[in-house]
């Protein structure tokens, strides 16, 4: 007997006319859709940095604040299992018995409700003078009390998340808050613990948000795109004028980038050496060749900017910036903004 029937399309929006975001989600992450803060499903952590929200188009995420990764139930399904988006999809196709194959059993999951949040992240912060190390530990890099403060970064005592304590500071452990104004008269922060081994940074700034760009001077000869806020400040110790987008993973978009070009002569970017940061500059050069690239050769043992300045002090930094990077050779002064 021929079967005549036929395998159906598995799509996202099949997938929705035969369940919802909820139960997909509850399934695969284990813990039920629900308002507040928890401890990710996915990876071993201490801190309570996940909670669930609504986007603008109405779907349903569950968001890292740690890591800073936003998954819809599809995107889910590809972190825990490593895989590609259509293969997520056949996955969550089978595990639901949607496919011909009678070797998969249906699974038995309880319909979940449909979940209503909070529309917001808020963080606020609690925040102190800076410390003497602190301000040490700055200062290696170039960076004083007043560009701290020109650049709005200030030490936090304590970091509220959604009105819970999320993380309060200690002499080994001290905490940075990147304050980046209101939006909806929320406050925006990006905040930075660099000593944790990982997930160092959390915060509720759009993902668009380009950091030190307000700060950049009207126009110049050299403007740098670099990868962190660190970076800019310690640039802007040098004379130099930088900016860096949100996250590794961003760059700044074509309007920004247009701007930038009417506002200055060079636009250099300028990442880690590491292999994430040589690979971003390779698909950044195919995508804008007419941009100049340049990251610190590794034999010099520091992968970005700030840390070559912490080695090596100001003037070796601007020396060594004026050999490796060609449009450098241009200017004879050590403020490339004159």
């Amino acid at each position: 007997m021929f079967d005549y029937t036929f395998e159906p399309k598995i799509t996202k929006e099949f997938l929705l006319s035969k369940n919802n975001e909820e139960t997909y989600m509850t399934y695969y992450l284990g813990i039920p859709v629900k308002k507040g803060l928890f401890k990710s499903p996915l990876r071993s952590d201490s801190h309570v940095t996940c909670s669930f929200f609504r986007g603008k188009s109405g779907n349903l995420y569950f968001k890292d604040f740690a890591s800073g990764k936003c998954l819809t139930f599809e995107g889910v399904v590809m972190e825990k299992y490593n895989c590609n988006y259509h293969t997520a999809l056949k996955i969550i196709a089978k595990d639901f018995g949607y496919t011909k194959d009678s070797s998969v059993k249906k699974v038995a999951v309880k319909i979940q409700p449909k979940f209503e949040e909070e529309k917001q992240t808020f963080i606020q912060i609690e925040a102190k003078d800076f410390s003497e190390s602190e301000l040490k530990w700055w200062g290696s890099f170039g960076i004083t009390k007043d560009i701290l403060y020109k650049f709005k970064v200030y030490s936090c005592n304590t970091v509220f998340l959604n009105g819970n304590i999320y993380a309060q500071s200690a002499q080994h452990s001290p905490i940075y808050g990147y304050y980046f104004g209101k939006k909806e008269n929320i406050e925006q922060w990006r905040i930075y613990m660099p000593k944790r081994k990982e997930f160092r940074f959390i915060g509720n700034v759009p993902t668009k948000t380009i950091q030190g760009y307000k700060q950049l001077v009207k126009s110049g000869k050299l403007v740098v795109i670099t990868k962190s806020m660190k970076d800019c400040l310690s640039m802007y110790s040098c004379g130099i004028s930088a900016i860096a987008p949100n996250s590794e993973t961003q760059f700044v978009s074509e309007k920004v980038l247009e701007d930038l070009k009417k506002r200055f002569k060079y636009i250099v970017v300028f990442f880690d050496n590491d292999k994430a940061g040589i690979q971003n500059m390779k698909k950044l050069k195919k995508l804008h060749p007419e941009l100049n690239f340049f990251f610190i050769p590794r034999h010099l043992n520091a992968k970005d900017f700030s840390d070559f300045y912490a080695l090596y002090g100001r003037e070796r930094t601007l020396g060594e910036i004026k050999k490796y990077l060609g449009v450098l050779k241009k200017f004879g002064r050590k403020n490339f903004n004159d």
